[in-house]
């Protein structure tokens, strides 16, 4: 009797317990992103704060890591199930997709998305038609120049053409201004590449013709040559070849440079009293074009939002990442990254203090130009990250060192 009696009393309480406010099992889900550029760390803790509120069910782990160990910790987890959003980046989707890395949400992307959105940015997470994500970064590299430097050299506009901003480089250095106007990030890694592409788009440059490379030619090399020629001109900062995005970023906003090409972030970070010696003194433009050849160049470098097809909760996953790219998300945060949303451009709150900023977008957005398309992209790019420190060291010469790259790249 007794024995059933502590039975009964012990379905009661798990019976209660079941009922108890606390007992429902929140779901949690484990969310990668990078440290750098675009939204700020707090940003993101903020943005995630706000969804936790309005799904108080669901639980989001934040890890952060530079962009550099993005793609590799991003494939390593994949066996462990680590995460269940990623980071992405526009160079990925390939990869991702032929090796069943993100879940392909085609069927998830709504009319209103897709009408919503400006069309340059779907490109960011489609892959053979198919969506693997949500586009959240909408990004090229601009050229920042510093308005006072100009003034007291007597230079009236920025540069139109790379030929320009070489030659204002040297009236600035000529005039005892500056010493080496130009930051560039060129340390051997993905950054590199992006100031590379840039350039290829002014040349009018190929990367692969029928699947194979088609860079150490034409616009491909003119660009690199492009790239060694300033550097041993004195015009470049020399510690450009060891600088990533945001050793440039500090360099330009300690007044050492009169010209440096970098991400949308860069403007508003820049204009900054807390921080900038040059706050107030930023100017943006569309990186310059090449006469005769280009307007304007710019590169593709977008990031996405997708779900690992190792996640066990990709419904809460998805809802993440909705909340994430939603365009009253993205007005919130305009400061740091450009909206995806094409409404979002007529919104005063999203372009006050920062017209100068979307008048260059308007350009430099609709320039933007790819890297390869590939499954072997990080191949390809290691190959040419290479190629273009061995030139920049005069180790070889961009002719050698770009077919060097072509044998390399695994294409």
């Amino acid at each position: 009797m007794l024995k059933s009696l502590n039975k009964t009393l012990l379905g009661a309480a798990l019976i209660g317990a079941s009922f108890a406010p606390h007992a429902f099992a929140e779901t949690t889900i484990n969310a990668l992103f990078m440290a750098q550029a675009a939204y700020s760390e707090a940003d993101v803790r903020a943005m995630t704060d706000a969804f936790s509120k309005a799904n108080p069910d669901v639980k989001v782990n934040l890890e952060f890591v530079p962009y550099e160990g993005l793609h590799d910790k991003t494939v390593l987890a994949q066996g462990s199930g680590g995460y269940d959003v990623v980071l992405f980046d526009v160079i990925w989707p390939a990869e991702y997709a032929t090796n069943n890395v993100l879940v392909d949400v085609t069927a998830r992307i709504t009319d209103d998305m897709k009408k919503g959105v400006l069309p340059g940015a779907w490109t960011t997470v489609q892959y053979d038609g198919k969506y693997y994500g949500m586009p959240w970064i909408l990004d090229t590299k601009y050229l920042f120049y510093n308005k006072e430097i100009l003034e007291k050299a007597g230079i009236k506009s920025p540069p139109k053409t790379w030929d320009e901003l070489a030659e204002q480089a040297k009236t600035i250095k000529d005039k005892g201004l500056l010493a080496t106007p130009i930051a560039w990030s060129w340390s051997q890694a993905e950054a590199a590449i992006c100031d590379y592409t840039t350039l290829v788009s002014a040349y009018k440059g190929d990367f692969l013709k029928d699947g194979k490379p088609a860079f150490q030619s034409g616009g491909g090399l003119d660009a690199l040559n492009y790239m060694v020629s300033s550097y041993k001109s004195g015009l470049t900062n020399p510690n450009s070849k060891e600088f990533l995005e945001e050793d440039v970023r500090k360099v330009f906003q300690n007044g050492d440079a009169a010209f440096a090409l970098n991400w949308t972030y860069m403007y508003n970070m820049a204009n900054d009293p807390k921080d900038s010696k040059v706050a107030g003194k930023v100017g943006v433009v569309p990186a310059p074009g090449v006469a005769g050849k280009s307007e304007a160049s710019a590169v593709n470098g977008s990031m996405g939002l997708g779900v690992t097809t190792a996640s066990k909760h990709p419904d809460e996953a998805w809802k993440y990442v909705t909340f994430m790219t939603s365009q009253p998300t993205q007005n919130q945060y305009a400061k740091l990254s450009l909206p995806i949303w094409a409404s979002s451009y007529q919104d005063p709150a999203v372009t006050k203090g920062q017209e100068e900023l979307i008048a260059a977008a308007k350009v430099g957005l609709a320039a933007m130009y790819p890297r390869p398309t590939t499954p072997k992209y990080q191949e390809l790019s290691t190959a040419l990250q290479q190629a273009i420190q061995e030139s920049l060291l005069g180790q070889s010469s961009p002719e050698d060192a770009l077919k060097s790259a072509a044998d390399n790249s695994g294409l």
